[in-house]
This record gives structure tokens, C-alpha cells and sequence, in this order.
């Protein structure tokens, strides 16, 4: 049997796991990342962090993947540009292959996610899927033909910076009118803020305890389900959004699937039900040829490093 380290790097913690061959989670652990994300130190955590939990588990390790958060070079194993890590340029797969002696393979964290779901998670069963991470932006990534796309350079699949709105609002980017800022975690606790602005008699004012600074990104959706007006526009509008990126993702790369992560996927078929017959309204061929299916991922936080172990089984 052949054991993987896989790695999800993060701006505040690291999650480091050892995964067997067939994708059984052997172990796993979370370390917070140096402060000040100084990135000799992270190297050196990472190291030492994955060669314990081999250690604990008494297996040897033929290789490691890691995940990141940036723009990266997957073929060169570089970290070209990453705000959430303030590094810039820095060959993270060489020096961590160095320090662990094994071979170390790197990939964006939102390519890793989706190699996970792909591999083992609720893509197993497509050939062809986008995973699309809905949080504070929109992360994504895509698998083609069972390979992962990355783009010339590792540099593509950032599909939360496509435009929905020409001349909308301003994206952290500097464009306008990006898909994350309508469809994001944080856009529909906007859109949901601006709603019960509008609407001070809405329920969505009991589940914030009469704060407006409590809404979050179930608010809308629990307020709809007691009937509510405002709520169920919110809901009614958010879809939409959500709807028109992933109708034109749809027709652009025809996946048979399109896999929903993040706290938003929690609503499941409170989400998935009426996005299906949107997307299904708005793409070409109305969804009944070569039909695309929308489902939540399943393998929650997990789905990086499960992606990464499978990076380094691929390469």
C-alpha cells in the first residue's frame, strides 16, 4: 500500500493529512500557520508537522501534494503571487521536497478541493465537473476529462472574477460587475442586509436577534422558510445570480456537473432545487442535452486535502 501526504495551506491554519492509495483517511491534524505567514517557517511547520503524523500512523510516505491559496505555477511548483500568504515567487514544492526528502507537488487550494470532490468526494462519478467554493468570494476549479484544468501558467479557472454585470459594482479586483460579488457568501449577506433595511417588519430580524449586524448567510433562507416575502425575494434574487455564472460556466465547458461547497451548500435542495431549473432555463439546449447536473460536494473542509494527496498519486 502507498501512503500520500496531502496539505492545505491556509493564511491562518495548515491542515496536514496522511491518505492511502484507495483514499481512506489514515490521519490528520491542524497546526496554526507561523505568524506573520513568514515563509521559511510555514516550510519548515509543514515539514516537521507531516513527518510526525507519518510517524504516529507508522507508514512511509511515496510523496506529498499541497494546496494553496495565490496564483501557482503547478508545473514549476512555485507560489507566483498570494495575498493571503503576502509571498511572492517562492518554489514551495523544491523546498519542501528538500526538507521531506519525497517528491512534493503544489496546486492552487480551489484545484485541490476539486480533485478531491473529483476523486473521492461527490464527483466520483463524473468524467467532467466544476467546483464552485462559495464563501467570502468564489473560489473554483475544474476538471476536464478526469485531468484538472489550471490555465496557461497555473494562472486560469478564477471563474468568481468573470463578469455577470457590465458597469456593476466593484470587485476587490478592480473590475465591476464580478461574478462573486453577486453570488458570493458575503454578497447575499449584503443583499440580505439591504432587505431588511427595506423590510423592518420581516422575519429576518428574529433569527439576528434584532441586529442587523447578525445576518448571515442563513438568514434569508430560514426566513423563507416561514413564508416571508422579503426573505424569499432575497432567496428568489441570490439564485438568480447564482444561476447566471453558472449558466454561462455551463456553456462554455459543459461539465456533467456542477458541485456546490461552502456554508451555502447546507441548504442543499432548499438551493439546489430551484438553481437546477434555472440553469436548466437559461443554458443552450434548455438542459435536455447533455444535461448538467448541480449537487453539493460532500467532503466539506476535507476536499483540499484529499485533492492534494491525489495530485501527488498523479504526478
Amino acid at each position: 500500500m502507498r501512503y500520500y501526504a496531502g496539505i492545505d495551506l491556509g493564511g491562518t491554519f495548515i491542515k496536514l493529512s496522511v491518505i492511502d492509495e484507495t483514499g481512506q483517511l489514515i490521519g490528520k491534524e491542524k497546526t496554526e500557520t507561523p505568524k506573520g505567514c513568514e515563509y521559511f517557517k510555514a516550510v519548515e511547520t509543514i515539514a516537521r508537522g507531516v513527518e510526525k503524523l507519518a510517524a504516529e500512523k507508522g507508514v512511509h510516505l511515496d510523496g506529498a501534494g499541497i494546496g494553496s491559496p495565490g496564483v501557482i505555477d503547478g508545473k514549476n511548483g512555485v507560489v507566483v503571487t498570494s495575498n493571503n500568504l503576502g509571498w511572492e515567487k517562492k518554489p514551495l514544492a523544491e523546498d519542501l521536497s528538500s526538507a521531506l526528502q519525497m517528491p512534493v507537488h503544489l496546486t492552487n487550494d480551489a484545484n485541490a478541493a476539486a480533485l478531491g470532490e473529483y476523486a473521492f468526494g461527490a464527483g466520483k462519478n463524473y468524467e467532467s465537473l466544476v467546483l464552485l467554493t462559495i464563501g467570502t468570494g468564489i473560489g473554483s476549479g475544474i476538471v476536464i476529462d478526469g485531468k484538472l484544468f489550471e490555465g496557461n501558467c497555473g494562472a486560469g479557472a478564477e471563474l468568481g472574477h468573470m463578469t455577470i454585470r457590465c458597469d456593476g459594482i466593484r470587485c476587490s479586483c478592480g473590475r465591476r460587475g464580478c461574478y462573486e460579488v453577486y453570488a458570493s457568501a458575503s454578497a447575499l449577506i449584503r443583499q440580505t442586509k439591504e432587505a431588511m433595511r427595506r423590510n423592518k417588519s420581516s422575519r429576518m430580524w428574529e433569527f439576528c436577534g434584532g441586529r442587523l449586524s447578525a445576518a448571515d448567510g442563513r438568514t434569508a433562507f430560514d426566513a423563507m422558510r416561514l413564508c416571508d416575502d422579503a426573505a424569499a425575494e432575497v432567496v428568489e434574487r441570490y439564485i438568480g445570480y447564482l444561476a447566471e455564472g453558472i449558466a454561462d460556466i455551463v456553456n462554455l465547458f459543459r461539465p456533467q456537473a456542477i458541485l456546490l461547497g461552502g456554508g451555502i451548500s447546507a441548504e442543499k435542495e432548499f438551493l439546489t432545487k430551484p438553481l437546477q431549473e434555472r440553469v436548466n432555463a437559461l443554458i443552450l439546449g434548455k438542459g435536455t442535452y447533455a444535461p448538467v447536473k448541480i449537487e453539493t460536494a460532500s467532503l466539506g473542509n476535507d476536499a483540499g486535502i484529499y485533492g492534494a494527496a491525489k495530485l501527488a498519486m498523479e504526478r
